[in-house]
């Protein structure tokens, strides 16, 4: 069996990250320079997709104006053939439709949205307020399928009617629940895309066209690889890469908040100038970024760390 017959479709490529957002030192302002260069490294090291943004970018601290830069800036930094996806939802229709609208002139390739947080709307309300956001432009959507932290799920009958829609074309899923995933898929033509690191390659094995990362920011290589063997049909290949990826999933995903431990990865690799967050999110402690620094430094298939950096 060849590649091409095995390969699901991709709207938005097969390796993503959601990139982390950087700031000046003091957390007040967007690093535009630092975006731009950190959105090229991951191009350089496996990926065709950044989701900008998202959880992981720090959304609800960044304010509408900085998530246009920071959009304009990545979508500069990196080629054409690369996807670039932007966080647009909220739990406000009408922000939302007004965010969507700013960004449909900026070359994008496609928009996030989130099943509106806090709120717990109905399904029939997600429905309408998904329903608006993709009315709202000519871009293609994303789901964003979270309901650990939004307290409301999609479900199935909502996914099978918004599958309807004609821009509504792929799920961001960190819920985890792949026979429902399956039947979705088998009914519809939405793209999965899993959104939760620990189960990348289950979420390939059942037939979702890529992964939207957390661990990517540091381990895109290895990412690409797993993705590129399950495209060839060879388990074994693809098994070895996920078991390279586990441990740098425990230490990026267990032990702190991921995007704590994303930034302060990318700041001992020398990628980021620092490892700045801002409030509701703290630096790591010196113990944490050790063991960070440790496991890291144990993994193979990645950058190394900046000796200059390495913790005492």
């Amino acid at each position: 069996m060849t590649t091409s017959d095995t390969r699901p479709a991709r709207p938005f490529g097969a390796v993503g990250t959601a990139m982390v957002t950087p700031f000046s030192a003091d957390g007040r302002a967007l690093d535009l320079d630092a975006a731009s260069a950190l959105a090229a490294h991951l191009v350089e090291h496996g990926h065709d997709q950044i989701v900008v943004s998202g959880t992981t970018g720090e959304s609800p601290t960044v304010s509408d104006r900085e998530k246009i830069e920071l959009a304009k800036a990545v979508r500069a930094a990196v080629g054409p053939e690369v996807s670039i996806v932007a966080g647009v939802g909220s739990n406000d229709t009408v922000h939302s439709i007004e965010l969507a609208r700013a960004h449909a002139d900026l070359g994008l390739d496609g928009l996030l949205v989130v099943s509106p947080y806090y709120s717990k709307p109905s399904q029939a309300g997600i429905l309408a307020h998904v329903r608006a956001v993709a009315d709202a432009t000519d871009l293609p959507v994303m789901l964003y399928d979270i309901p650990g932290r939004t307290g409301v799920p999609f479900s199935r009958d909502t996914l099978l009617a918004l599958g309807e829609h004609e821009r509504i074309v792929a799920v961001k899923d960190a819920k985890g629940d792949l026979l429902e995933a399956s039947l979705v898929m088998a009914q519809t033509g939405l793209a999965y895309y899993s959104g939760e690191d620990a189960l990348n390659l289950p979420w390939l094995a059942i037939g979702a066209a890529g992964i939207v990362s957390v661990v990517g920011q540091v381990a895109g290589d290895l990412e690409r690889a797993m993705i590129d063997a399950v495209d060839r049909g060879d388990l074994a290949a693809a098994r070895a890469a996920s078991t390279s990826l586990a441990p740098l999933v425990e230490a990026i995903m267990t032990r702190m908040p991921g995007v704590v431990a994303a930034k302060h990865a990318l700041h001992l690799q020398g990628v980021l100038p620092h490892a700045a967050l801002r409030g509701p999110h703290v630096p790591a402690d010196d113990d944490q970024v050790r063991a960070l620094a440790a496991a890291l430094d144990a993994a193979v298939g990645i950058p190394p760390l900046d000796p200059s950096r390495r913790p005492e």
